[in-house]
């Protein structure tokens, strides 16, 4: 793509030629070429010049909107049918109509049952990694274990956990922490051991204790590791409650609902269910980085240039 940009012809030159082709053989397609080349050639420049550091958000904003409009153009141009993909405004339209069912719907899954078993699940691999950093015995006998665990597909795990907790939030919670615990468990051993040897032996040499050396360095070594593994899991979470729900639920809840919409072929619902697993996922996603930011701002990743 960069080199493409940087070509002598340039990027207008290849985007002329490419909508001038469409245009031969088929008028939608270039108008669509048309407005992707445009938003191309608008970040390209967004991206490149000057003022690249004050409008840094501009440029995924503008990104969104082209696929977004992209997606509109398609289905509209191509009278894609309803049932294989409904457009983007269809699917504001169902948002805004449903709002009830889909805040209900939000309820349950993210606020219930993901976030409750992210909760447990992280703030429980992080007090077993404070044991398994004290015992070798640990070390070796648990981590092949977890390792074996996470491997263990949801769609065979999840209906054992709905048997064992009944179709309440609480059945999804446990499928949340069983997915959670191990990632988080590894990301934070491993920041345990992300000192080095020679700043442990200072403060052996100061004579700290355990826990001094654990709060002074050790924990604020491994603060990169731990927001690694929180925000992997904060995907893990939001998959494993959706996911769990499609194996037994109440009359609430967005992998229930998006089972059930698709058996009434309802899939500007379905649409309307998924985009606001995005957004929460996004939202959640954003606000454990900018922790991490407030928190690590010490870090060279947190360093901007």
């Amino acid at each position: 793509m960069r080199a493409l940009g940087h070509a002598p012809w340039g990027l207008p030159a290849l985007g002329a030629v490419l909508i001038a082709w469409a245009a031969l053989n088929d008028t939608r397609l270039a108008l669509i070429l048309a407005v992707w080349f445009g938003a191309w050639a608008v970040n390209a420049w967004l991206s490149n010049g000057a003022q690249a550091h004050r409008l840094r958000l501009l440029v995924p904003v503008i990104f969104g909107v082209t696929l977004v409009a992209l997606w509109e153009m398609a289905v509209q141009l191509y009278d894609i049918s309803f049932v294989i993909l409904p457009a983007p405004s269809a699917i504001w339209a169902r948002m805004m109509t449903e709002t009830v069912t889909l805040w209900a719907d939000f309820q349950q899954t993210i606020l219930k049952g993901a976030l409750a078993g992210y909760l447990m699940g992280c703030g429980a691999a992080f007090a077993m990694a404070l044991a398994v950093d004290r015992s070798p015995f640990l070390q070796r006998g648990l981590l092949p274990v977890g390792n074996f665990i996470a491997a263990l597909p949801i769609v065979g795990t999840a209906p054992i956990f709905v048997m064992w907790f009944g179709f309440g939030w609480q059945s999804k919670s446990a499928v949340v922490v069983a997915m959670v615990f191990f990632p988080m468990l590894v990301n934070c051993v491993q920041g345990l051991k992300a000192s080095e040897a020679m700043q442990r032996d200072l403060m052996r040499t100061y004579a700290a204790s355990y826990g001094q050396s654990l709060v002074k360095l050790r924990l604020p070594t491994a603060l990169p590791f731990i927001f690694n593994g929180l925000k992997i899991c904060t995907t893990l979470a939001l998959i494993g409650a959706i996911v769990a729900e499609f194996f037994g639920s109440p009359t609430v809840g967005m992998g229930f609902r998006i089972k059930i919409e698709m058996g009434r072929l309802a899939m500007d619902m379905v649409w309307a269910e998924i985009a606001v697993a995005a957004l929460a996922g996004s939202l959640f996603f954003g606000i454990v980085a900018l922790i991490e930011r407030k928190t690590t701002f010490w870090h060279p990743a947190q360093r901007r240039g």
